[in-house]
């Protein structure tokens, strides 16, 4: 009975993270993934060029998410709304449930590996939702967990079952970069290891080292069989020195800890790094460069939170135990189960099944509210009603819209209209980013990018700048507004 409640006990953690993850929809990238992906369906190819813009079309696009796009579309077609909240909730909680599996064979106790998962999955709930970067959370996850359980020599699948997840991870996110460089990093962390500690001879060393030598250079191989071929490899490299996706993607710039989203990255921090300071276990070389690289990367970009976070967990829990281990906390917790298994049955049957109950009932109660707020909540944070007005009316275009709707946009309006701008800050480049914000924001030289383009719609927010400018400008009308967006018109 004692195992069961434990098992049960695993499953509540699980579904408070699926609970938790269960969210409508508001990624503004998750309308053009969709549109791309049923674009990649009907067409049965992956574009090489861009096809939704206006001023862009025909320049070339790195169409790296085809994968994820094309999974997107299918699920969205046959199970709607609903059924991806389900399916990418399923994908998050898959990543924590390996992690958890990792706690829970350094920590001998499910409190402790539990509570450490949970706080690494409220560090990563800001980066949670529909997206293709879940694929990079779950794979991250089973490489982190291979690679890890590798360098401490413990039995284990073997590696060589990366090699062929880095095809599937190159061809579902830009974040298969972290597969190599994890891979690098535990090369180096046992050569870090030999040479502060001085456990291993070289030669042994060298012989756990070699293995990842050759599945390193497998992968990096694998890596080019995507539709992009070699062009991926410097993809990734392009992507992090933007500075268009700096200005415009809060998730590319370093964590807000005045935001309360990010509350749960600095109480993982902190309980890690003090997790580690107080326990009398010393952490290996090889843990702590891991730890301090993923750390760093968190600090430098949002988007990065989930991979500390999947490393932390890991030794947060280990460290936790051995400190508990060691003081009162210990003691009190073997007692606990000592009296949890000499306790009655039928008293622990009642409790488990109410616990299960209770579990279920949130999942579903949590899934019908995600899934009923997703009209409401994609009305209150996109211009429904001006798409709407634009399909009846039919302005002239070309159009002058906000960043945030472009992926909108694509969706309701393609191929009848095209947008100025939208998610791909990749394919915009700086320029084009930078002369967006100059005119979105009022500056002295706003008229140029609306004149120069040709400009015949502007569909912005209310309270933008360049709505205010454009109320007091004769040259345009103001023929649609309400609380989401304002659309203007140029005068003949």
């Amino acid at each position: 009975m004692l195992g069961s409640s434990r098992r049960l006990l695993v499953f509540v953690f699980m579904v408070l993270i699926f609970t938790g993850s269960a969210q409508p929809i508001t990624d503004p990238d998750f309308w053009w993934h969709l549109r791309t992906g049923q674009y990649i369906v009907a067409t049965r190819s992956v574009p090489h060029t861009d096809i939704f813009s206006t001023l862009r079309l025909g320049s070339e696009w790195v169409t790296h998410e085809w994968l994820s796009e094309v999974f997107i579309y299918g699920v969205f077609r046959v199970l709607g709304f609903g059924g991806l909240i389900v399916v990418f909730s399923l994908l998050i909680t898959a990543a924590f449930w390996i992690a958890f599996q990792r706690c829970r064979r350094l920590a001998a106790h499910p409190y402790v590996a539990g509570f450490a998962v949970l706080l690494g999955a409220a560090a990563t709930m800001p980066t949670w939702g529909v997206r293709p970067q879940m694929f990079s959370l779950l794979l991250a996850s089973i490489f982190i967990s291979f690679l890890d359980r590798y360098s401490r020599h413990e039995q284990m699948p073997s590696i060589w079952w990366l090699a062929p997840l880095m095809i599937l991870w190159v061809n579902l996110h830009a974040g298969f970069a972290l597969g190599p460089v994890l891979i690098v990093l535990t090369i180096t962390g046992l050569l870090l290891d030999w040479l502060l500690l001085r456990q291993d001879s070289f030669a042994e060393v060298w012989r756990r080292a070699r293995p990842l030598c050759w599945l390193l250079i497998m992968c990096v191989a694998a890596v080019c069989l995507n539709p992009n071929g070699l062009r991926i490899y410097s993809y990734p490299f392009e992507t992090l020195t933007s500075q268009a996706m700096m200005q415009v993607i809060r998730e590319w710039r370093s964590p807000d800890f005045h935001n309360p989203l990010f509350q749960g990255l600095a109480l993982l921090l902190l309980a890690t790094f003090s997790a580690l300071a107080l326990s009398r276990k010393r952490a290996r070389p090889g843990e702590l460069l891991v730890l301090a690289v993923t750390a760093w990367a968190t600090l430098t970009s949002a988007r990065n939170v989930a991979f500390f976070a999947l490393v932390a967990t890991a030794l947060l829990a280990e460290h936790s135990w051995t400190f508990i281990t060691n003081h009162r906390w210990g003691q009190w917790l073997d007692e606990s189960e000592k009296r949890e298994s000499e306790g009655k049955l039928a008293p622990k049957l009642v409790l488990n099944v109410l616990l299960l109950s209770f579990a279920l009932a949130i999942v579903v109660l949590g899934l019908r509210r995600a899934v009923a707020q997703q009209p409401v909540s994609t009305a209150q944070r996109f211009p429904a009603a001006a798409v709407e007005f634009i399909l009846a009316q039919r302005p002239a275009q070309p159009i002058f819209n906000e960043y945030v709707w472009g992926g909108y946009l694509i969706w309701r309006l393609y191929p009848d209209y095209r947008v100025y701008i939208d998610g791909r800050a990749d394919v915009y480049g700086d320029r084009l980013v930078e002369e967006w914000l100059a005119t979105h924001d009022g500056k002295p030289s706003w008229r140029d990018g609306l004149d120069r383009r040709g400009i015949r719609m502007v569909l912005i927010k209310p309270d933008a700048a360049l709505a205010s400018l454009l109320r007091q400008d004769s040259g345009w009308q103001n023929v649609f507004e309400d609380k989401e967006a304002v659309i203007f018109v140029r005068r003949s």
